[in-house]
């Protein structure tokens, strides 16, 4: 059986990419199939993805693609239809919002698509950049969104079988391509995989305590640095009360983020796991108020420390924290209401046995027997 892997792009890593490293590890030698690859975008991650068999499009000849992705997002399907697939029996495809799922292949090849979500801008749902604040992106995506969409009803009927990263997914694979799927919920891995090198490193380096985060000192943010994140609502919530927040990630927001920061705000970029680690570790709790979140993979980072979350209730992460119990909900993408759930989860005691029992019914293990069990039964 050869099985294929496919994947939107290679520019950054966050929760899809975590999903395509572990099918990787599943199916080993399956050749991954991907646009195009930014190695610098990777960061520290680039290390162990540069050793994968990694086939890119034409797009990665065009100059600065990593830069204008998103504007050319309409010969995105050129790029995936220039693939040949006709010497493989599976193909899985990971995709959200760059068409993956547009792969042509034999009528006896089964296509199994994972999909992230339905891309969001062209469904109405929060990006990571406002691109409706300027008068000529807007006219730009209104005019090409309407032909994406089309085309993305068309690569939806492509594929065989949809598995949904959570119920909010299936619900939306549902009504706009007017698909069943299955739902199988990402691998969360962390704590398992990291814990007793975070632990070595920690215990070796106790003396210097410079460099490590102060224990149960600050609130930590994880995640893109996007529009959709609603990462101003940390910002001004902890700015508001006085605490710490540390802010792991990177995006287009960044800029507009640190001018609204005081000195109690720190910005990280991006980190290895070990030092993701480490953070998760010593927060008080992490603060996700991202909107319409597909999935969500951080709230089930932060539970399986033993953390609670403060989170904004919408999307999958409703499907992953139990209010009162592993966390906190606000309910109102505003800075309000995000400094009252900080305030209720402070006169809360959180059980973190709690938070790592709801987390392990989201782990890598679970992941790995029904991913393998799909394909393998199936066929």
């Amino acid at each position: 059986m050869k099985i294929a892997l496919v994947h939107d792009f290679l520019k950054e890593y966050g929760g899809a990419e975590r999903v395509l490293e572990v099918l990787h590890e599943i199916w080993p030698n399956a050749p991954i199939f991907t646009s195009f690859i930014d190695p610098e975008g990777l960061g520290p991650h680039w290390e162990r993805i540069k050793k994968w068999h990694v086939i890119t499009s034409w797009a990665q000849k065009i100059p600065y693609i990593s830069q204008i992705y998103s504007p050319l997002r309409f010969l995105a399907p050129y790029f995936f239809e220039s693939f040949d697939f006709s010497d493989f029996d599976v193909v899985i495809t990971s995709t959200n919002a760059y068409y993956a799922k547009g792969i042509i292949t034999r009528p006896e090849t089964t296509h199994f698509c994972y999909c992230h979500t339905p891309p969001r801008s062209l469904y109405g749902y929060p990006t990571r950049m406002n691109w409706r604040k300027n008068v000529f992106t807007r006219i730009y995506g209104y005019l090409i969104n309407h032909l994406l969409r089309e085309y993305d009803f068309l690569a939806a009927q492509r594929v065989n079988y949809f598995i949904a990263n959570s119920e909010e997914v299936k619900k939306r694979i549902e009504k706009f391509y007017r698909r069943d799927s299955l739902v199988i919920y990402p691998p969360v891995d962390l704590a398992v995989s990291h814990s007793q090198s975070a632990i070595n490193k920690y215990n070796k380096n106790k003396e210097a305590k410079s460099q490590e985060p102060i224990a149960n000192s600050y609130y930590l943010y994880v995640g893109k640095l996007a529009a959709a994140k609603n990462v101003y609502l940390a910002i001004e919530a902890v700015k508001d009360l006085g605490f710490r927040l540390k802010i792991v990630g990177k995006g287009g927001e960044e800029d507009s983020l640190r001018k609204i920061a005081n000195l109690n705000i720190e910005f990280l970029g991006e980190v290895d796991d070990k030092q993701l680690v480490e953070l998760y570790k010593n927060c008080l709790a992490v603060i996700f108020p991202a909107a319409d979140e597909d999935f969500g993979i951080v709230p089930v980072e932060a539970m399986s420390f033993g953390k609670p979350i403060i989170a904004f209730k919408n999307g999958g992460v409703v499907e992953t924290v139990i209010n009162g119990k592993t966390g906190v909900f606000f309910t109102q993408p505003t800075v309000e209401s995000l400094v009252g759930g900080i305030k209720k989860l402070n006169k809360l005691k959180i059980n973190p046995d709690e938070c790592k029992k709801q987390a392990g019914k989201f782990s890598k293990k679970v992941f790995v027997k029904k991913m393998k069990e799909l394909v393998e039964n199936y066929l």
